[in-house]
């Protein structure tokens, strides 16, 4: 099971540079992880709960896989809440891209987390107002092959130029670039496979 401890010491090293709204999430998601008891809890809505998402590189990593989120009527990146059995964060965003999407993730992908966005929930059925606690991890790939879902009902890979055009957040514009900065340097770019 995923612990607060571990969870504290991930969002804490991580670097928002100057990413304002990822060092404003920051602050934010270490505040709720050190007051309240079941960060990880979907019951859990004030103040809210971790979520991860992932930033899905494609196999030569120059574009990232977004969905036409069903609920929010936008493009997003694929993510979810943490379920019990989720040996990481970084894990549970695998899971999430994977159900969602249909992608293959590349099996020596090593997660890394490259944002952080804390958002609102609209109220829905059972659950009221919540904003979700989101750290955005990156993963690479193994193919371009993906299906829509229920949740999914269109799926894109996108070049960071055609963010506009697809209306990306921020937030998730700035974890974007942040992934592909990452896998550049750790050698594994369209010149590294």
């Amino acid at each position: 099971m995923i612990s607060s401890s571990s969870t504290l010491e991930l969002v804490g090293s991580f670097v928002p540079a100057d990413d304002d709204l990822a060092a404003k999430s920051q602050e934010l998601i270490l505040s709720m992880l050190r007051h309240t008891d079941a960060p990880f809890s979907r019951k859990q809505f004030k103040p809210g709960h971790i979520t991860c998402t992932a930033v899905v590189l494609s196999p030569d990593a120059t574009r990232v896989l977004l969905m036409y989120h069903h609920r929010h009527a936008r493009w997003l990146l694929p993510g979810g809440h943490v379920e019990n059995e989720d040996a990481t964060l970084a894990v549970t965003a695998r899971r999430e891209a994977n159900e969602e999407t249909g992608v293959l993730l590349a099996p020596s992908t090593s997660a890394r987390l490259v944002g952080m966005d804390v958002h609102g929930i609209p109220a829905k059925k059972r659950e009221p107002f919540h904003l979700h606690h989101d750290l955005i991890f990156a993963l690479r790939a193994e193919s371009e092959h993906f299906h829509v879902t229920d949740e999914a009902p269109r799926i894109a890979w996108c070049r960071p130029e055609e963010f506009v055009r697809f209306d990306v957040p921020l937030s998730i514009a700035r974890s974007a670039a942040r992934a592909l900065e990452y896998f550049a340097e750790a050698g594994q770019g369209s010149l590294g496979f």
